[in-house]
């Protein structure tokens, strides 16, 4: 019940503080300043603030005799106080802000003990927080009278204070623990009179981002912010408005749409065809409130490096932007709008998200919407030109290469044609080197290419040393990826401590093309001949001193890659009409090539974490994304432009997609399982089941619409062999002693086995890319990684970006543990939870990290997986304390378990697991490693430093991932 001296104090009391503080006379001017809340700057006095807080005391003790000589000593030493604290805190002057005069008043209340008054004083403070922001639901034109904004044209207005108040209260809309006042008390700190307009809106997204590590959904309020300059930006440019809030993008969007067609169009930027679209149609589908779900990171990704640009003018807007990629996807469909809507759908709600090369080019007048390009290399000098040729116009339009160097003869090697030998491999990759540096795709990025050569060959010692930084630099390629592509038969005779020759390719051709038993046994025959004296140039050594130098460089430069060559054949679907020679530039796609054919591969990812739904995977929303996402990935390779002809030929001939996975680890936490237990190999198994399951049948709707593809007959398809039978072809091949596979499934396989028969799409359809780039779009974790770091900052070509992992904090808050103290330890430890005391176990064994996390545990999620796809998985191995034997035994699993494939090699040296980022920030930044049983005997002229792990590389790096070759 409030009492009489409660209502006085409502209308004399604190309130009359809050106003006798924000209109302080002008006493000591050249001081400090005071911003008032109307934005008004006036001199600091403070006998106003005596008046105030004298007025507080009396409206809680009340005006007796008695009370006023305790109250007066009391307010003169409190004043004295507060006034002494912004002296110290700023003894030239400076601005401070009406709310934090107020916050040190309550401060200096509390100190002195005087907790009825303060308690009374902070209630009210609250009451009218409140009150201000239900009188402010309008946006009302405030003009600030000390701080004039500098526009564009030159001319000067005032700041207007409530325009800014409705950006920030929109940003921070329907989320949880964010201060909209802070954002704003903040940003004027940093405005002067005379700011540019642009730099108001830069100086709100900087404050909001620094509160990231305070609250993950400032992320959210950043990316909203930064949403005012892209609207202003992009409207202006089309003439539709000056600017925009959120909510008036409601009507805007519409009106946008039609505009930056005719726009893009005029501009040679958009094919002229979009403009045949019903546009007021789409224009009314578009969902304004999408634009609400991207983070800081994700919106600045898709600004930097995505919207269409006319003179540096990015007249693109988020919803317009997946917009135009369904549009461009859906040109050649017969209801356009319709099947555009329903991409837009998709796109838009992050239930799924293209890869790069179709979001860079959908809709433009030159659609290369593929993501990879697989080709061999022949054994003529001719050829070998024109395979380099090919990789130029491949990757000027943005495509990520994977070439397979095995049928060009070694070093040594008889040419007829001069009577001389041949210089082998290595001179020609450094051409390619040299090439992919030169054709940086426009400008967008760098050239990315990744050069094959299997085992036997005999310049695979030279070619296991291209990235080292010692030797002929010559004979070095930096720029370049390299990948080892191993038989089965070689780490057969590894396991066995047995024997391995090398061969030149010129003398043995037909192992080039050889798989399984057939391979081992044209392969022991040539063997055979090297005893009789008929093959002269050969070499033989130890299976396991070829098996060591190859994890003993992947460990010091990265490189080669260990990808294996009979799991991508025996288990391919096309192995009736060629041979898988290499996988791309990511490793996650088996596809054939010859002198005749070019592998293209489209690529793009469903979100999994969209799809966990009250702690299941909701199946009956993945099977509609999966429907939508394979229908688009097939008009791809309709649509789709190709440089080469070789490209055109194969993809239209056997029309391969790869639809695969991201945020992994995202939908892990949402079912608050870890990474490293049962329970998480056994999701990886069944999400991937269920994502297989829908995408067969989604293609054999295709096949039932627009016919099978033509190179179907004879196919694994067309004998009724799934991803999940074709393991037992490589059992059979490889003998139950080299393999471990799990074979169980969970759904009615049986009537998919009965459908394939009759006509199936696409070749290949599921493969898992990095998704490096899209998935910061969508704002989730990587593919299928573990959590790189709970908290850390990521740097990429869009800037520096503050990540923080919003399911730790959430869990952190439910135990009220999320605190100042919390993020310090957070940083201090590099985004460790394991050596934080207060953190329960089982949040620990939630929240561990990548390298925490033991790679047995990603292994054998990666082979549950495997047994579904028809192609393979861009795997990422995290080995913490690195030795020899921990490589040897890692590598080993991988292809007892039937992966196909395995990519980077992230490595912690074992002297430097406990804390190696400590002095850096840099991850892998350790001063020494421990190789135990990587190296063999090194040649005498090498320098006596042990070897480090090799730096985590830029390329589809989860800290810094620039490259979007793939995804």
């Amino acid at each position: 019940m409030q009492t009489e001296t409660a209502r006085e104090h409502e209308t004399a009391g604190a309130p009359r503080a809050a106003d006798a503080s924000q209109e302080l006379a002008a006493t000591a001017p050249g001081q400090m300043r005071v911003i008032k809340r109307n934005g008004t700057v006036v001199p600091y006095t403070d006998d106003k603030i005596s008046v105030a807080i004298t007025k507080a005391f009396l409206a809680v003790e009340g005006g007796t005799a008695a009370a006023s000589s305790r109250i007066h000593d009391t307010v003169r030493r409190l004043t004295e106080q507060v006034t002494t604290t912004f002296k110290r805190r700023m003894p030239s002057g400076g601005t401070i802000h009406i709310e934090e005069i107020q916050d040190q008043v309550e401060l200096a209340l509390m100190r002195a003990g005087e907790h009825k008054v303060a308690r009374d004083y902070v209630i009210y403070r609250e009451a009218q927080a409140v009150k201000r922001k239900q009188e402010s639901g309008a946006e009302i034109a405030q003009p600030h009278p000390s701080i004039r904004v500098t526009r564009a044209d030159g001319s000067l207005l005032p700041l207007d204070l409530g325009r800014l108040g409705t950006i920030v209260r929109e940003a921070c809309e329907g989320l949880a623990e964010v201060d909209g006042e802070l954002i704003q008390r903040e940003t004027l700190k940093n405005l002067y009179d005379g700011v540019a307009e642009k730099d108001v809106n830069t100086a709100l997204v900087m404050t909001a981002r620094t509160l990231v590590e305070r609250e993950p959904n400032y992320s959210y309020v950043t990316a909203r912010l930064l949403l005012d300059t892209l609207r202003a930006e992009a409207l202006g440019f089309l003439n539709v408005a000056e600017s925009a809030t959120h909510h008036e993008m409601a009507d805007l969007y519409a009106k946008a749409l039609p505009a930056y067609v005719e726009a893009g169009v005029e501009f040679e930027l958009l094919d002229p065809k979009l403009k045949e679209y019903d546009l007021a149609r789409l224009g009314a589908a578009i969902d304004h409130e999408r634009d609400q779900q991207f983070t800081y990171l994700g919106l600045q990704t898709l600004y930097d490096r995505y919207f269409i640009h006319k003179d540096g003018v990015r007249f693109e807007l988020p919803q317009v932007f997946f917009m135009r990629v369904a549009m461009g996807l859906a040109i050649e469909e017969q209801d356009r709008e319709a099947r555009a809507i329903e991409f837009y759908t998709l796109l838009s709600s992050f239930d799924y998200m293209a890869s790069t090369p179709t979001l860079f080019n959908a809709g433009t007048l030159r659609p290369q919407l593929s993501s990879c390009y697989l080709t061999t290399v022949p054994d003529d000098l001719s050829g070998i030109y024109s395979a380099i040729h090919d990789n130029a116009m491949l990757s000027k339009f943005a495509g990520g290469l994977g070439n397979d160097w095995t049928p060009v003869r070694a070093l040594g090697s008889y040419i007829k044609g001069t009577n001389g030998k041949s210089q082998g491999v290595v001179p020609f990759l450094k051409v390619v080197n040299d090439t992919a540096v030169a054709v940086n795709q426009g400008g967008k990025r760098k050239g990315a290419v990744c050069a094959y050569l299997e085992t036997w060959h005999l310049d695979i010692e030279e070619f296991i040393e291209l990235r080292k930084n010692t030797g002929d630099d010559r004979r070095r390629t930096h720029d370049m990826n390299t990948a080892n592509w191993i038989p089965d038969l070689f780490m057969k005779r590894v396991f066995d401590d047995g024997q391995w020759t090398l061969f030149s390719p010129a003398d043995v051709p037909d192992l080039h093309d050889l798989t399984g038993k057939a391979f081992e046994e044209r392969y022991e025959y040539y063997e055979e001949l090297t005893q009789y004296g008929k093959l002269k140039l050969f070499k033989t050594l130890p299976a396991k001193d070829l098996w060591r130098k190859m994890l003993s460089m992947l460990f010091e430069t990265g490189h080669p890659w260990l990808t294996f060559k009979d799991p991508c054949n025996l288990r391919s679907p096309q192995q009736h009409v060629g041979v898988v020679h290499s996988s791309n530039l990511c490793t996650e796609i088996t596809l054939n090539t010859n002198k005749d054919e070019i592998a293209v591969c489209n690529l793009g990812s469903v979100n999994l974490v969209n799809h966990i739904v009250d702690g299941a995977l909701d199946t009956a929303k993945l099977e509609k994304t999966v429907k939508t996402a394979v229908r688009m990935l097939d008009n791809v390779i309709d649509i789709n432009y190709y440089s080469v002809p070789q490209a055109r030929n194969s993809n239209l001939k056997h029309r391969p997609v790869g639809l695969g996975i991201m945020g992994f680890q995202d939908a892990l936490y949402l079912q608050h399982i870890a990474y490293g237990s049962d329970e998480a190999v056994a999701f990886a198994d069944r999400s991937m089941e269920a994502i297989s399951y829908y995408a067969i049948q989604a293609s054999c709707d295709l096949a039932d619409e627009r016919g099978a593809y033509s190179s179907f007959e004879g196919s694994l398809w067309s004998r009724g062999i799934l991803p999940l039978d074709s393991q037992q072809i490589l059992i059979e091949a490889r003998g139950q002693k080299y393999i471990d596979v799990d074979l169980n499934e969970s759904l009615d396989w049986a009537p998919v086995r009965a459908r394939v028969q009759k006509g199936i799409r696409n070749s290949n359809i599921m493969a898992i890319a990095p998704t490096a780039t899209i998935a910061n779009i969508t704002g989730v974790s990587q593919s299928i990684e573990p959590t790189y770091q709970n908290l850390y900052v990521k740097s990429n070509l869009s800037g520096e970006f503050t990540v923080i992992n919003p399911y730790l904090v959430r869990d952190l808050k439910a135990r009220d543990l999320w605190d100042p103290v919390m993020v310090n330890d957070l940083k201090y430890y590099d985004g460790s939870v394991q050596q934080i005391e207060r953190i329960p176990q089982d949040l620990k064994d939630l929240y561990a990290t990548a390298f925490e996390v033991e790679t047995r545990w990603i292994v054998d999620a990666a082979s549950r997986r495997q047994k579904w796809i028809d192609q393979a998985q861009s795997l990422n191995l995290y080995i913490a304390g690195a030795s020899g034997k921990k490589l040897d035994v890692t590598y080993r699993m991988a292809w007892y378990r039937g992966l196909k494939t395995t990519y980077y090699l992230r490595a912690l040296a074992a002297t430097s697991t406990e804390k190696s980022t400590i002095n850096t920030g840099k991850l892998n930044a350790v001063s020494s490693g421990n190789t135990e049983g990587l190296q063999a005997a090194p040649a005498a002229a090498a320098p006596s430093v042990e070897p480090q792990p090799a730096p985590v590389p830029l390329a589809c790096s989860i800290d810094n991932p620039d490259c979007e070759a793939c995804q």
